[in-house]
C-alpha cells in the first residue's frame, strides 16, 4: 500500500510485503480453494478432451494402430505440458486423484501438501472434469455425447502396467519436489507420460479421473466401465509404491508437488 508523508504530501514507496507483490523471500498467498478447485476441474477436463479428441482424430486420419498411438501420445504430451505450465501456479496442476491423495498423505506425515478438506474438494472436481472432457471431445467429433466404451482392459499385464506407470509418475513428481526442481515439471511430467504411452502395456492412464472419463467415450482412447475399478485400484497401489520409492531414494519431506496428469 502506497502511503503519503503527512508533512509534504509526497508519495512514499510501499513498505516491503504491503504492496501487490510479496516481499522478497516471502511465500505468495495461495489462491482460494474455490479457484483451485475450478483449475483442477478445467485442467482435468482439458486433459481428457486432448486424450480422447486426439484419439478420435487419429483413427479418422489413419488405419495404422501405431500411427494412431503416436498421434495420441504426441498430442497428450503437448497438451499436458501446456496445462501444467498454465494452471500449476493456481492449484498445483494435479489433475489426478492419485497424486492429490499422495500429497495429502505426505502432509499427514509432516510434509507440505493438501489438507483432507482440500483433497475432498480436489478429487470430485477432477473426476467431474474428466467426465466433462470426454463428453466435450465426443461432441466435437459428432460422436454420441455419452457412449460407454467397449474397450476391455482387464488383463493382468495391463493392470501391472498401471502400477508401473503410476508409481513412476508419483516418483517423478515428488522427486522433483524433494530436490527443489518443480520448475521442470511441465516438461518432465509431460515427457514421462509420453514415454509411458509406449513402455507400459496399458499405455499409461496413471490417473483415476482420466480413467473414469475415458469410460464415457466408445472410441480409440476409451476403457470399458467394467475395467475401470481394476485400473483405479492398480493406480492407487502404484501411488503407494511411488511414495515408498520417494522415501527410499530421497528420504524426509520436501517441497510441495505441483504439475501432473
Amino acid at each position: 500500500m502506497t502511503t503519503t508523508d503527512a508533512g509534504t504530501g509526497t508519495a512514499l514507496e510501499p513498505a516491503p510485503g504491503t504492496g501487490p507483490h510479496p516481499a522478497p523471500g516471502a511465500t505468495p498467498p495461495r489462491a482460494p480453494l474455490s479457484r483451485r478447485a475450478a483449475a483442477e476441474l478445467v485442467g482435468t477436463a482439458a486433459l481428457v478432451a486432448v486424450v480422447v479428441g486426439s484419439g478420435i482424430q487419429a483413427t479418422e486420419l489413419s488405419q495404422d494402430v501405431g500411427v494412431q498411438l503416436l498421434a495420441n501420445s504426441i498430442a497428450t504430451v503437448f497438451g499436458l505440458g501446456v496445462l501444467i505450465a498454465l494452471l500449476g501456479p493456481v492449484s498445483g496442476a494435479h489433475f489426478n486423484p492419485a497424486v492429490t491423495l499422495a500429497e495429502w498423505w505426505t502432509a499427514r506425515r509432516g510434509g507440505p501438501g493438501v489438507t483432507a478438506r482440500e483433497a475432498a474438494v480436489y478429487v470430485p472436481a477432477q473426476i467431474t472434469g474428466g467426465i466433462g472432457g470426454a463428453v466435450l471431445a465426443n461432441a466435437m467429433f459428432a460422436e454420441p455425447a455419452v457412449a460407454w466404451s467397449g474397450h476391455d482392459r482387464s488383463a493382468g499385464h495391463l493392470l501391472l502396467g498401471e502400477v508401473v506407470a503410476t508409481a513412476g509418475l508419483v516418483l517423478l513428481i515428488f522427486g522433483l519436489a524433494r530436490t527443489d526442481r518443480l520448475r521442470f515439471a511441465p516438461v518432465a511430467v509431460a515427457s514421462y507420460i509420453g514415454a509411458a504411452y509406449w513402455f507400459t502395456s496399458s499405455t499409461s492412464f496413471a490417473n483415476p479421473a482420466v480413467t473414469v472419463g475415458r469410460a464415457f467415450s466408445d472410441t480409440f482412447a476409451g476403457i470399458a466401465p467394467g475395467s475401470v475399478p481394476g485400473f483405479v485400484g492398480m493406480q492407487l497401489i502404484g501411488a503407494v509404491v511411488g511414495l515408498a520409492l520417494v522415501a527410499q531414494l530421497f528420504g524426509g519431506t520436501g517441497g510441495r508437488p505441483a504439475g501432473n496428469p
